[in-house]
């Protein structure tokens, strides 16, 4: 996973860089179809807002949090990407291979049974 972390309005910090790869690290273990992240914190008056783009392989997932604390908007925003790779890696699941699989095995078993 490639994370490309940048500020506006903000200094991003070594501490911000790691505290944001950390948390980061969790949808990478999640999900390992990860190609990269896009991560972009901003301040504007009193809010702060982290904001983050993930590739995965065939798709992209968007999400943004915004927060009193910049801290709180990066554990937010990872929550929100986490919540939202999960759902897209069961959406890519077949739940229903087993069933394909126990019927076909059933026909199977018909036609050696025919006479």
């Amino acid at each position: 996973m490639q994370l490309d972390l940048s500020g506006h309005h903000v200094e991003v910090t070594s501490s911000m860089r790691s505290y944001v790869l950390k948390k980061f690290e969790r949808i990478a273990r999640h999900f390992d179809q990860v190609i990269d992240v896009h991560c972009v914190l901003t301040v504007e008056k009193q809010r702060h807002k982290a904001e983050a783009t993930v590739q995965l392989r065939g798709s992209k997932l968007y999400a943004e949090a915004t927060m009193s604390d910049m801290y709180a908007a990066i554990d937010a925003l990872a929550d929100k990407l986490d919540r939202c790779v999960k759902k897209h890696k069961e959406k890519m699941s077949d739940h229903h291979a087993g069933e394909v699989l126990k019927a076909r095995d059933a026909e199977t078993r018909a036609r050696a049974s025919e006479p």
